[in-house]
């Protein structure tokens, strides 16, 4: 029997040429326990110039994290190629497994979904959100951007909030980088 650890729900808001990103601090081992409490799902790589938020299985989040990483060093911080470079080694990689993770990522001119599928997306809009209390962030988020005049950090940050109340595998311990 194997316990897997999955960290959840993480908000991306890009609004008057900034973008943020928030996570919650929540991991769960298996579907009803709470593991830890303050997990740090939003990180800043590339010498500060890029910033990420991952979900999913938290051996998964890392090893897409650790490769997505590498693949920015290898193009010199472009993130539309690193992300596409990723996806295109996971398909031409028959005996490569499938990451139990995504992640989104921002510069200050992208933002992008990647699945640890090998999959890229650029999202609808400029919100986006993944994870188990995904669906609930991005519908605040959405709502609250545009129905109100608040800044990025503070339409992911309160997203998060609207999605803790409503998902049980997201808390209210948010970390939010801004790029």
């Amino acid at each position: 029997m194997s316990i897997e650890f999955k960290g959840t729900t993480i908000c991306a808001v890009r609004k008057n040429g900034k973008t943020a990103i928030a996570g919650d601090g929540q991991v769960t081992m298996g579907e009803s326990v709470v593991f830890k409490n303050s997990a740090k799902k939003v990180r800043r790589i590339y010498n500060g110039k890029v910033v990420i938020g991952f979900a999913g299985g938290v051996a998964d989040a890392f090893s897409l994290c650790e490769r997505f990483e590498a693949m920015l060093n290898k193009y010199a911080g472009n993130l539309e190629r690193s992300a596409v470079e990723l996806a295109e080694q996971w398909r031409r990689d028959q005996a490569g497994r499938k990451l139990e993770a995504m992640m989104i990522c921002a510069d200050k001119n992208n933002l992008l979904i990647v699945s640890g599928m090998g999959d890229v997306m650029e999202p609808d809009g400029d919100v986006c959100a993944i994870g188990s209390g995904g669906n609930y962030a991005l519908a605040a988020a959405r709502a609250l951007a545009s129905e109100t005049n608040m800044e990025a950090d503070e339409i992911a940050v309160k997203a998060l909030k609207i999605a803790s109340e409503i998902c049980i595998f997201t808390n209210d311990n948010i970390r939010c980088e801004t790029v």
